[in-house]
């Protein structure tokens, strides 16, 4: 006797011998997208950083021999090389582009950068724990203890486009040789300000120190320096 099996009829056959080619080459279709969504997103760069004078927002320290500019991003077209759209989630990323231009090093070990809005809100850049709640609206990023159980829960870590995107685009080191240009950068999270926000307001930052500890005068430099250089909106 002849084991049992269903003949499929002659108007089905065909199909369901073509099933395993067509899962073949989904399954081909699916690994090169795999392979090269990341490579594209990781060939992505931001524009080469140029000495801070040349920047519309920037500050210049003559005695000191340093200038710093600001190059903020508030659409996320102009910013498509990070890997996940901040703009949209009210994170503003604002390049600082730092020139050396005397002698000694300087250290940003404990440098303060602020978004100082227009009315005197002081926000200051947002850690990489903060910026992976606002994108992904973790609550905490901190264990949190479950009643009566004495076990520690650990939320997610900070998701890897998260920590790529600061080694790609953050400061590479917290040390500014003489006569270079660094620059890098931070993020700010402006959810709760009223709109426009970056009108009228500025970044301060504080607490660069030269090598042998000799404090910078602060930097306060108006975004509005940047926002005068903007296109317009087209008027109805």
């Amino acid at each position: 006797m002849k084991p049992y099996r269903v003949t499929p009829p002659p108007n089905t056959s065909a199909s369901l011998r073509a099933l395993p080619r067509v899962a073949a080459l989904l399954a081909a279709a699916v690994t090169v997208l795999c392979l090269t969504t990341p490579l594209f997103a990781a060939n992505k760069k931001a524009p080469p950083a140029k000495p801070a004078a040349e920047y519309p927002a920037s500050e210049t320290h003559p005695n000191e021999h340093v200038t710093i500019a600001i190059d903020p991003c508030n659409n996320q077209k102009d910013c498509d090389f990070f890997r996940l759209p901040y703009v949209a989630h009210s994170l503003i990323p604002v390049r600082v582009i730092i020139t050396n231009d005397g002698d000694e090093a300087l250290s940003l070990d404990e440098a303060r950068f602020q978004f100082i809005s227009a009315n005197n809100d002081k926000i200051p850049a947002a850690d990489l724990e903060e910026i992976n709640r606002r994108m992904f609206t973790f609550k905490s990023t901190q264990g949190t203890k479950i009643p009566l159980i004495p076990i520690t829960v650990h939320h997610p870590p900070v998701d890897k486009k998260v920590t790529d995107d600061d080694n790609d685009f953050g400061f590479r080191s917290t040390n500014i040789s003489p006569h270079s240009t660094a620059s890098g950068y931070l993020f700010y999270d402006i959810k709760s300000l009223d709109e426009p926000a970056l009108k009228d307001a500025q970044i301060y930052i504080k607490m660069i120190y030269t090598h042998d500890r000799k404090q910078l005068f602060a930097f306060t430099i108006p975004l509005d320096k940047w926002l005068a250089t903007q296109p317009q909106p087209a008027k109805r």
